[in-house]
């Protein structure tokens, strides 16, 4: 059974590359099973002729892409090996786990070259490993777009809930959402963190609204997921990668400390995490001294929290109690393990433009008797903007205010289960419309 294709933002940003006239290929990239291939299928129906070839499932096929990279001859030759016309601008050629084959990532720059009327297509689940070996394949000749599993918007939408997320769109904290919306919004999130934006468990969710069915999808696309360790690096053991992604899961929220990691030394550990992030399984949030923009121009490497790329898979492999998330209105309930901590820094990613790929940060200061933290510096425009996730207006958020002091920032953002509001210069946006924020 074929599961129905639910819409995504990135469509729109596909269908803006299939209207440019002077397109190049287009590398889709991101992690492994967030719905990259079922993307690119969506766009074909735009075209009259579709061919897609999965290097993984048909390596007979490296040798069209030995010897001189001739790619009209190439084309011509897979256009009688798959019976399918391959016409310019009315064929969509799609190279699926293009990583396996390396001589057709090095053919890209070609097709731009000597072929850029034929729209081209390539993703792969390790996509970023093969591009490590090969740094400057298609400078300036190869456009990339940046994919990550569905944000809350994306789920809102699937879930049928595109009028209510029009009015968390119109809301700000001038203007708050009426309470009754609020509150159901606070419904869909909970569910949200608890199932996370994999397609394949989003489907579920939309197909079923059982959140038990949920979790069995997620236990098979975690076994899968592990199941690439082994292909990450030929010497590094996938046991080693293993003990560090379960690092990462239980280091959540706080920096990383390489030291904790039992049975394993720094540099193993280091490498292993490295081997995580080019797979897109994990995602640094790295400090910066915050002192002027680019944030990035003052990061500090050193200091690192990491966080997994989806909230489903995190609490399934944590073991959170699942009826405490979704009944409870306690926030530090909810957000335990730093669940909505980590849902905050992975909708700045999923709604920043897909055309780079963005960093997240944080900001510390470590002095004794003077400690801080703000969980997320971002740049606005030409400002610097910290942001708190807490669980309330009782806080006193220390932290914040010593940074607004400090950096002479305009204003700040909290986040938690309120509504929207404002009060001074402390800006209140609710969990679930973190995102707005551009």
């Amino acid at each position: 059974m074929t599961t129905k294709y639910i819409n995504r933002n990135i469509d729109s940003d596909l269908s803006a590359w299939k209207d440019e006239k002077n397109r190049k290929p287009l590398l889709l990239r991101g992690a492994r099973q967030i719905g990259k291939s079922s993307s690119v299928r969506k766009l074909a129906e735009q075209f009259d002729n579709f061919l897609e070839i999965n290097f993984e499932k048909n390596r007979n096929l490296y040798r069209f892409f030995d010897g001189d990279l001739n790619v009209k001859e190439i084309c011509a030759n897979l256009s009688v090996q798959f019976q399918k016309p391959i016409i310019p601008n009315k064929t969509l050629l799609f190279l699926d786990e293009i990583q396996a084959c390396p001589n057709a990532i090095s053919a890209l720059r070609f097709f731009y070259e000597d072929y850029p009327e034929l729209h081209v297509i390539a993703a792969g689940s390790l996509l970023e490993f093969a591009l490590e070996e090969l740094p400057s394949f298609g400078v300036g000749r190869i456009s990339s777009l940046f994919m990550y599993p569905f944000s809350f918007a994306e789920f809102m939408t699937a879930c049928g809930n595109q009028m209510l997320w029009n009015e968390v769109c119109k809301s700000s904290p001038e203007k708050p959402l009426f309470p009754v919306f609020h509150e159901k919004c606070l419904e869909f999130l909970k569910k949200f963190l608890i199932i996370g934006g994999m397609p394949a468990v989003v489907s579920k969710f939309v197909e079923t609204n059982d959140i038990l069915a949920c979790q069995k999808t997620l236990n098979d696309l975690i076994n899968s997921l592990k199941s690439d360790f082994s292909k990450y690096k030929a010497r590094v053991p996938e046991l080693r990668i293993q003990t560090a992604f379960e690092a990462v899961v239980h280091q959540t929220g706080g920096k990383f400390n390489y030291a904790k990691v039992e049975q394993l030394q720094y540099r193993q550990v280091k490498e292993s995490i490295e081997l995580l992030e080019k797979a897109g399984l994990v995602i640094p949030v790295v400090h910066t001294s915050a002192n002027g923009i680019p944030l990035g121009a003052e990061a500090n490497f050193k200091k690192q929290k990491i966080m997994l790329l989806d909230t489903g898979i995190f609490q399934n492999v944590l073991g959170l109690q699942l009826s405490d998330i979704l009944f409870s209105d306690d926030f530090d309930v909810i957000n335990k393990g730093a669940i909505a901590e980590q849902f905050v820094g992975l909708e700045f990613l999923k709604n920043s433009s897909p055309y780079t790929s963005e960093n997240l940060y944080f900001w510390i200061r470590e002095k004794e008797k003077s400690r801080a933290e703000v969980d997320y510096v971002i740049q606005k425009n030409e400002k610097i903007i910290p942001i708190e996730v807490k669980s309330g207006i009782s806080g006193k958020m220390q932290s914040m205010h010593l940074f607004l002091n400090e950096k002479q920032s305009e204003y700040g953002i909290r986040t938690s289960l309120e509504n929207f509001s404002k009060y001074d210069n402390i800006r209140v946006f609710p969990l679930y419309a973190i995102g707005n924020i551009k």
